[in-house]
């Protein structure tokens, strides 16, 4: 595996974590909660990405990534019922998205793909996908942090930890790792 996809891995497993994180962290109800009718739940959103990574990521390198057959209307109404449906279409979309970087190297992260016929190379679709996926991963955590029945267990640095927080970063020596990397060993 190249730098760049491993680095774009270690981020997409970065964004996954944040959700998992926040689903830990609320209760069942607060996945379906939704501000007005025009605003998404958890559950929404998760279908919606849930429907997007199949599309994009299946046959990611030979077909066009707005499948035939997704109905991205759909996406929108809500019918997850259950937090382990939830998980499921979480889980399903996220293990497409990485068997599909899985196919990718140095020698085709030129290669020109397409998503509804606009050409992009591969790192640009991979890019495209990896701030789609961050910003719904945003709403994700901020409806959630909103839904907290508990006390909020921040998912980077907390209020008022910013002094304690780059104190601790600048007593060590300079070095060079994924900024993901601390996170993602935690959760090992």
């Amino acid at each position: 595996m190249n730098q760049y996809t491993e680095s774009v891995r270690k981020q997409f497993e970065y964004y996954k974590l944040l959700g998992e994180k926040t689903f830990e962290q609320i209760p069942d109800n607060a996945l379906f909660w939704q501000y007005n009718e025009d605003s998404n739940s958890i559950a929404t959103v998760v279908k919606h990405l849930w429907g997007n990574m199949l599309s994009r990521w299946t046959d990611f390198l030979t077909t066009d990534g707005e499948k035939e057959w997704r109905n991205r209307d759909s996406e929108f109404e809500n019918d997850i019922t259950t937090r382990a449906e939830l998980l499921q279409k979480w889980n399903e979309g996220w293990a497409c998205l990485f068997t599909a970087l899985d196919s990718v190297s140095d020698n085709n992260l030129d290669t020109v793909i397409y998503i509804r016929n606009q050409g992009h190379t591969v790192m640009d679709a991979i890019n495209r996908q990896l701030a789609h996926y961050a910003y719904h991963v945003g709403q994700i955590v901020c409806i959630g942090k909103m839904m907290s029945t508990d006390a909020w267990k921040s998912l980077s640095v907390p209020k008022g930890g910013s002094g304690a927080f780059n104190a601790e970063r600048f007593a060590k020596p300079k070095h060079t790792e994924h900024f993901t990397d601390e996170v993602l060993q935690k959760k090992s």
